[in-house]
């Protein structure tokens, strides 16, 4: 333990200090407790690792400040939107997380429901919430009471639940039918439909059911309550996500007809930077674009060498007003869903596609900063301005990185002197700056799906990671964080894009895959992104480089919005908000608005009488609503690889261990980046025990054992397009270590054969996220 100058408190003086600060509605954080017990450089070190323990054990409920946590690590944040899951024997409401992923983050956490003081009986009271309903609550934390972690208030009904379940009709000859369910965790529970309530449902419509007569034996009966469409074709696999998630993908005529009203804005209340030569750069196949850059010396004598660059965005907030049918529909999506096959976007077409597109040669309107930085980097001022411009061209990423490497065609022929090469120059030095800050840097693949024209898989790619995506993101970042210190220098309410350093729980379970390998964790008095950084160079070049990039990545919390801001880990960055893709995340627009508001440049901009609550709420919903497109995401993926593997049945292929549960193996598949299950119960002919420590699974008496991360070569036995799942059956040997057993378990009959157990896909696990910085 690190001393301090001034006697350390104990944990009981600053849980009591935590518990008056909270009741007198005071903020309680690691700022407020180390100015009020005098603590200050080793103390404040001390300090956060007793906070730490503190949370980790569940005792406090402290709200964050500066860099601290706004909730405590490993646990729920006060406000959640959450989705009451059943009744339990008292008839309470038990809720869960809405978006939760046990593959990383356990099992989710019971919350129970409060009963209302009163309850209402008049006709005219508001609907209460029930089972199936996306409710936001407001949680407190209880000490194990029957098994509930917390408590929640239902402070707003989001959504009434539709108590549906999603899957594949398949017609019987008698008029009746069955259903095959989409989710993993129910392949092989079907449920029958008796004839007459099919809806008319066809032979490999998507539909959804109401299940009656549930029964743990036996299949269940189903009533076909929404056909959804056909799912004949691959095209429309992603049809399956958008209603398992409930992702709304059709705009409301309002909304639709409010879009069309949309004129054109002017010149007025704006700067006129038409002939500011302005460029997109963007993916060959974008349909939408929402910032354009542009970089020259500076030619201040007093900044040698230093550059002027700025960065242009949609001005999104001059077509969507607060309270608008276009700003409602935007928040209940949050945010723009991408997939292989289609985009679900945030707004209409008439916005993201048309006004709002940056498109070369064509006035529009936007919000710009222009960032003047130093020689080595470093930012020395920065404005705002609210602007008309004309992007000069459209590039793509490809197309830019070939003139600046020495072939230009003949769009970047002509600016690649005077435009292109000063955007390099200015991202060079960008560069150092960023360089020396040392954000987390992962190298990961990014896999991408090519389709054939009918919608089926083709090949999965791995695009080259290009300077100009570099150039573009360090740009990007850039203009976020100067729009966050724009906004609390003006005082103004805010969404940040905040994320929190990894849980002690996490960091364990990473020393522990790294001892795996031989490499010991180094200890640091402070977390920050230079421990992975060094941690990755190490391994750099080696067979574990790609696995342990995803073992670090997945020991990183999940990044979120919040109105209350407490850093961003990753980006080793005090402050940051997302500014620059209003098109397709509500988050950007609000920030938009705060900033036209703060600049005196418009009455579109963010209501005066906006309060830190709503924008609280709306934080909420937004990070929900990325986690639920981020899961639509990934599971549009699988299924897709599922189809693309089908027929390749008996195949054998090799892969990495990927995740180790008491279930069986997770293999992730080399080249397609396909996941796939392997049951324990067919690892072979003895008991394998889960042995949480090691990541493994241990024969007990042979002592063969897989661990996560091995090289494994297995073959594809059975796969399950509609769920995206995959079952393999493993072919090589496991290592060997000293047999025995654990406890005093007696040792399970031998299984003869590998592939006779019953089949079970269970759960993918250690899928990584997008890159949503």
């Amino acid at each position: 333990m690190v001393s301090s100058p001034v006697p350390e408190p104990s944990r009981e003086a600053i849980l009591d200090f935590i518990e008056t600060e909270r009741a007198a509605g005071r903020d309680a954080g690691r700022r407020e407790i180390a100015r009020a017990f005098g603590l200050s450089g080793g103390g404040k070190i001390w300090l956060k690792r007793l906070l730490k323990e503190i949370q980790e054990d569940q005792a406090a409920d402290a709200p964050g400040n500066g860099v601290l946590a706004a909730h405590p690590r490993g646990a729920l944040p006060p406000v959640l939107l959450s989705e009451i899951k059943s009744k339990d024997r008292d008839g309470d409401l038990v809720a869960a997380p809405l978006e939760w992923n046990e593959a990383d983050q356990g099992v989710a956490p019971r919350i129970l429901i409060e009963r209302p003081r009163e309850f209402r009986a008049k006709r005219n009271a508001a609907p209460a919430a029930g089972v199936g309903d996306q409710v936001l609550l407001k949680l407190t934390r209880l000490k194990g009471v029957d098994g509930f972690t917390y408590s929640g208030r239902v402070l707003k009904i989001m959504g009434k639940g539709k108590a549906q379940v999603l899957g594949i009709f398949r017609a019987l000859p008698d008029g009746s039918g069955r259903l095959i369910p989409i989710d993993k965790k129910a392949q092989g529970r079907e449920a029958l439909i008796p004839k007459g309530r099919t809806a008319e449902a066809q032979d490999g419509d998507l539909i959804s059911v109401t299940l009656r007569n549930e029964t743990r034996f036996g299949p269940s009966e189903a009533h076909v309550r929404e056909r959804l469409g056909s799912i004949k074709s691959e095209r429309a696999v992603s049809l399956i996500a958008i209603h398992a998630h409930g992702i709304p993908n059709v705009f409301s005529p309002a909304t639709i007809a409010e879009a069309d009203a949309v004129r054109p804005a002017g010149t007025a209340g704006r700067e006129d930077w038409r002939d500011l030569p302005l460029i997109t750069i963007d993916p060959f196949d974008a349909k939408d674009h929402d910032d354009a850059v542009h970089a020259a010396p500076d030619a201040d004598p007093d900044n040698p060498g230093g550059y002027v660059v700025t960065v242009a965005i949609a001005d999104v907030a001059a077509y969507v007003r607060p309270g608008s049918s276009l700003d409602r529909e935007a928040l209940e999506r949050g945010n723009s869903v991408y997939f292989p096959d289609r985009v679900v976007p945030m707004l209409p077409e008439r916005i993201s596609n048309d006004l709002c597109s940056l498109r070369g040669g064509e006035d529009r309107p936007a919000l710009a900063v222009r960032l003047v930085l130093k020689s080595d980097g470093s930012k020395k001022t920065h404005s705002f301005h609210r602007i008309l411009m004309r992007s000069a061209a459209k590039l793509s990423y490809q197309q830019a990185q070939a003139a600046i490497d020495g072939k230009p065609d003949e769009t970047t022929g002509p600016i690649r002197n005077t435009i292109l090469m000063p955007l390099w120059a200015a991202y060079g030095i960008a560069s150092r700056a960023r360089d020396a800050r040392q954000p987390l840097d992962l190298d990961l693949p990014e896999r991408k799906l090519v389709l054939k024209p009918d919608g089926a898989v083709d090949r999965v790619i791995v695009p080259e990671r290009l300077a100009a995506h570099k150039l573009i993101e360090e740009f990007m970042i850039l203009a976020n964080v100067a729009a966050a210190e724009t906004l609390e220098k003006a005082g103004s309410l805010l969404i940040y894009r905040c994320h929190d350093e990894p849980s002690l729980e996490k960091m364990r379970a990473l020393g522990e895959v790294l001892a795996s390998i031989g490499i010991k964790l180094p200890k640091e008095a402070a977390l920050r992104p230079v421990l992975f950084n060094r941690i990755l160079a190490m391994i750099k070049g080696s067979e574990n480089e790609l696995f342990l990039n995803e073992v670090v990545l997945r020991t990183q919390a999940q990044a979120e919005y919040v109105a209350e801001n407490y850093g961003h880990f990753g980006l080793n960055l005090r402050r940051y908000a997302h500014f620059t893709s209003p098109i397709r995340r509500y988050a950007d627009l609000i920030v938009h608005r705060a900033l036209i508001t703060a600049m005196r440049v418009g009455d579109d901009g963010l209501p005066k009488a906006t309060t830190l609550a709503e924008l609280r709420e709306v934080s909420t919903r937004i990070s929900a609503a990325e986690r639920r497109a981020m899961a639509a995401e990934r599971e549009t993926t699988d299924r897709l690889i599922a189809h693309f593997l089908a027929d390749q049945i008996g195949s054998s292929f090799d892969g990495r261990i990927g995740g180790v549960n008491r279930a069986g193996l997770f293999v992730k598949l080399d080249g397609t980046g396909a996941d796939g299950f392997i049951p324990a119960s067919t690892l072979g002919a003895d008991y394998y025990r889960y042995d949480e420590a090691a990541h493994a699974m241990i024969g007990e008496r042979s002592g063969e054992s897989w661990r996560l991360g091995d090289r494994v070569h297995v073959r594809l036995v059975e796969a399950a397009p509609v769920a995206g799942a995959l079952r393999f059956e493993l072919l090589s040997e496991g290592r060997h270590v000293t047999p025995g057993r654990s406890g005093n378990r007696p040792a399970r009959p031998p299984i003869s054969g590998r592939a006779r157990a019953k089949p079970s896909f269970g759960k993918a696990g250690g899928k990584k996220p997008g890159k949503r910085r």
